[in-house]
C-alpha cells in the first residue's frame, strides 16, 4: 500500500470516527439533557420527556411553576417543575398534532405484533399434528377414492320421460351437466354408449312414448342414489365414531351433530372426487353428473347453489389433510339442533380451526396463502345454508316415492 493510500484510509477513519462522536453527541434530549432514542413528536428526546409530552397533551390540568418560571430542566429535576418542562418541550418544538389517539397507538402495536408473528416460521405443535394424524386416518379408513363399492347399488336409471313429466312447469332442466360433458355409468368412463343392464339404463327420448320401465318410477335414479346416499352416510358415521373427542360427547350430542353436519360432510367428501373442468364427479369407473340428482327428484332451489358450491370449494385445490379438517370442523358444530355440551363441542371446533390455519401457513408457500382460511369457511358457511332445503327436498320426495331409507329419513327428521 502507497503512503499516499495509507493517508487517505486514515482520514477517512478519522472521518468516520468524528461522525459516529457527532451521532453519539446528537442523541441527546433537548428538554432534559438525558440520552435520547430518537425523534418525538418532532424533536430529539429521551422516552421519558416523550411520554411526559403525551400525557401533559391530552389532561387537561394547566401546570403552575412554583418559582420564576425559568428552571432549568435537567435529568436529575425533570419531575420538579412540569410547568417548566412543558414549557421546555413547545419551545424545542414537540407538536402536539402529532400525537396518536390511544385507538391509533394500540391498531400500530396490533400491526407490529402481526408483523412479527408473520415472520416468524409458524410450526404445527406436536398436539396439532396428532391430531391431524387422528383425522387423516379416520377419514382413510372411512373413504374409498376407488368407490368400488359403488358396483353393489342398484342400477342407474337415466330415464328422464317421468321425472320431466313431474317438473315441466317452471324448473331448471339439468339435461346436459356444465361443461357439456356426458355423464355415462360405465365402466368405460364418461360418454360411453354402452347399454349393458349392469352399466346403463334405459333413456327415453322427450318426443317418445315411454315404455313400461319408464312409466313405473317418478324418480328414475332414486334408487341408485337411496343406496348411494346410504353408503355414504354410514361412512360419515364410522369416521366420527374413530374420533377420540367425539366418542367423548354424550349419545344425544352425537347424534345431534351427526345429523346436523352430515348433509355437509357428505358434500365435502363428493368434492373430493369433483372434477371441476367437465362438471362430473369421478367415482373410479362411475361418472355423475347433476342430472342424477334432478332424476332422483331434487330441485335447483337445491342443485343450483350446490353445483356453484362444488366448483368454488374444488377450485381451492385443498390438501387431503385441508379436506379433512374441514369436515372435522363442520362435525363439531355447537349450534347444531339438540346440542347440550355447546362449551365443549365448542372448544373443539376452535382447536380444529387454529389446527387448520396452523396447516396453511406451514405447509403453504403460496403468496396469498392467508386468504384460503377464510374461503374454507365461508364455503362452510354456504353449506349451511342448504343443509334445510336438503331435507325440505328429501321429505318432498319420500312424499312422492317411498322408497328412501331409514337412515336417511332419520338424519333429516327434526326429532333430536
Amino acid at each position: 500500500m502507497s503512503e499516499e493510500e495509507e493517508q487517505l484510509q486514515a482520514k477517512t477513519s478519522e472521518e468516520e470516527e468524528d461522525e459516529e462522536e457527532e451521532d453519539e453527541e446528537s442523541k441527546i434530549c433537548q428538554v432534559c439533557g438525558d440520552q435520547a432514542n430518537g425523534y418525538h413528536f418532532n424533536a430529539m428526546t429521551c422516552e421519558g420527556c416523550k411520554g411526559f409530552f403525551r400525557r401533559a397533551m391530552k389532561r387537561p390540568a394547566t401546570f403552575c411553576c412554583p418559582f420564576q418560571k425559568n428552571c432549568v430542566i435537567t435529568k436529575s429535576n425533570r419531575r420538579q417543575c412540569q410547568a417548566c418542562r412543558l414549557q421546555k418541550c413547545l419551545s424545542i418544538g414537540m407538536r402536539k398534532e402529532m400525537i396518536m389517539s390511544d385507538q391509533a397507538v394500540e391498531e400500530r402495536r396490533w400491526n407490529i405484533k402481526r408483523k412479527r408473528l408473520m415472520a416468524e416460521p409458524i410450526l404445527l405443535s406436536p398436539q396439532q399434528e396428532k391430531l391431524i394424524q387422528e383425522l387423516t386416518a379416520a377419514h382413510e379408513q372411512t373413504f374409498d377414492r376407488t368407490c368400488s363399492h359403488f358396483h353393489q347399488f342398484r342400477p342407474l336409471d337415466r330415464c328422464t320421460a317421468s321425472v320431466s313429466n313431474q317438473t315441466q312447469q317452471g324448473s331448471t332442466s339439468y339435461s346436459m351437466p356444465l361443461g357439456g360433458s356426458d355423464c355415462g355409468f360405465s365402466s368405460e368412463g364418461p360418454g360411453s354408449s354402452s347399454s349393458s343392464s349392469s352399466s346403463s339404463s334405459v333413456t327415453c327420448d322427450a318426443g317418445q312414448a315411454p315404455d313400461e320401465k319408464c312409466k313405473k318410477p317418478v324418480f328414475t335414479s332414486l334408487s341408485h342414489v337411496n343406496d348411494l346416499s346410504t353408503y355414504m352416510i354410514q361412512n360419515v358415521i364410522n369416521y366420527a365414531k374413530i374420533i377420540t373427542a367425539f366418542r367423548g360427547l354424550t349419545m344425544e350430542d352425537q347424534i345431534s351433530l351427526l345429523k346436523g353436519a352430515m348433509f355437509e360432510m357428505v358434500q365435502i367428501r363428493f368434492n373430493m372426487l369433483f372434477n371441476n373442468k367437465t362438471g362430473i364427479w369421478e367415482c373410479g369407473s362411475l361418472h355423475y353428473c347433476m342430472d342424477d340428482a334432478y332424476r332422483a327428484g331434487f330441485q335447483p332451489h337445491l342443485l343450483d347453489p350446490l353445483m356453484k358450491f362444488h366448483y368454488t370449494l374444488r377450485g381451492l385445490e385443498l390438501h387431503d389433510v385441508e379436506y379433512t379438517l374441514m369436515q372435522a370442523i363442520s362435525l363439531f358444530s355447537p349450534d347444531r339442533p339438540g346440542v347440550t355440551s355447546s362449551d365443549v363441542i365448542s372448544c373443539h371446533q376452535e382447536n380444529l380451526a387454529v389446527t387448520l390455519l396452523a396447516y396453511i401457513e406451514s405447509k403453504r408457500t403460496d403468496s396469498d396463502k392467508h386468504l384460503l382460511f377464510p374461503k374454507i369457511m365461508a364455503c362452510l358457511t354456504e353449506m349451511r345454508t342448504m343443509t334445510e332445503e336438503y331435507s325440505k327436498q328429501v321429505m318432498q320426495i319420500q312424499d312422492v316415492q317411498p322408497e328412501l331409507s331409514p337412515l336417511i329419513l332419520e338424519v333429516v327428521s327434526q326429532d333430536s
